[in-house]
Formats: C-alpha cells, structure tokens, sequence
C-alpha cells in the first residue's frame, strides 16, 4: 500500500515538472515571437532602438504566473531574440534587464491578486523602472555617454506601456478562467 501511494506521488510530481517545462517553453516562445514580429526600429536613438510587442507576453505571464515564470519568459525570449537578430551585444544585459524585469512584476502583482488592477499598475510601473534602469545603465557602458541613452528612454515607455494595456487583460483573463496557478 504505502509502495503504491509513493509511486503515486512520484507520478504526480514527474507530470506537474512536465507541465511547468512546457508551460515556460511556451510563454517564452511567445515573448520570443512577439519581439521578433511585432516590431517597429526606431531611427532616433543611439544604437536605431526598436519598439515591439514582447512585453504583452511578458507582463502577462508575470501577472498570471507569478515572478518565476515572468523572469523566465523576459529573460530567455527577449535575450534569445537578441541573439539571432544582430543585437547579440545586448544579450546578456537583456537576460538580467528582463529577468528583473518579469520577476518584481510578478512578486508585486502575485499570482491569485492578478486582477487588482492598482497592484498590477503599481508591479509593471516597478518593473519598468527596473527595465529602463538597467538598459539606460547598459547604453552608457556600451557607449561610454551619460546623456546619449535618454534618447532610448521614450520608446522603452511606449512598449512598456503597450506591454500593459495588452498584457494585463490578458493576464486577468488567464487568471478568471482558471489557467494560471
């Protein structure tokens, strides 16, 4: 009896580490593919900017699955987009910028509270904060210029703020309908 209620438990286990393997590939190929397709380079920044759509999934994810997940889908997706786009330069300051970014939206807004729109306000305004922080810190070590960076600082804000009016109804829906958690 107490062999087969073992084997039960490592069941359950082994099923529910398979579901959070392909629940994390999945939102970060969908941060992946929202920054590589959804996109608009900008031709007033330093280094060309780009504006895109990664942070809907991001945000999302963060809100309905919590830091964890929100770190893993920021960091892997938009460093990976990185990689293969010509940025690979800004790979591994992107990995940490939107780690950080993913994992204080999702601490702040929490899982089962994602529907507190003032909470979900406040986590992405944190984590925006986090974001152009640390891509303003990154152009001026990549550039050696203090004030150069501040032209990235307006299109960081338009898709932080696309990120939020998409990502959170998202979010929001995913948690009403049960998927998240």
């Amino acid at each position: 009896m107490r062999q087969n209620l073992i084997e039960a438990a490592e069941k359950a286990q082994t099923k529910n580490i398979a579901r959070e393997l392909c629940l994390s590939g999945i939102l970060i190929a969908l941060v992946f593919a929202a920054t590589m397709f959804i996109n608009i380079r900008l031709p007033v920044s330093l280094n060309g900017g780009l504006i895109h759509l990664g942070n809907v999934p991001l945000i999302a994810a963060a809100v309905a699955f919590g830091g964890r997940k929100g770190a893993l889908a920021g960091a892997f997706g938009m460093s990976l987009f990185d990689l293969v786009s010509g940025w690979a330069i800004w790979a591994p300051f992107t990995f940490v910028i939107r780690g950080v970014m993913g994992y204080v939206i999702g601490a702040i807004a929490g899982r089962k509270s994602g529907c507190s729109t003032a909470l979900n306000i406040l986590a992405v305004a944190a984590g925006g904060f986090c974001m152009l922080l640390g891509y303003y810190l990154t152009e001026v070590i990549l550039y050696g210029n203090l004030y150069a960076p501040l032209t990235s600082i307006p299109g960081n804000l338009v898709q932080l703020a696309a990120g939020a009016l998409l990502g959170l109804p998202i979010a929001k829906a995913l948690i009403k309908l049960g998927v998240a958690g």
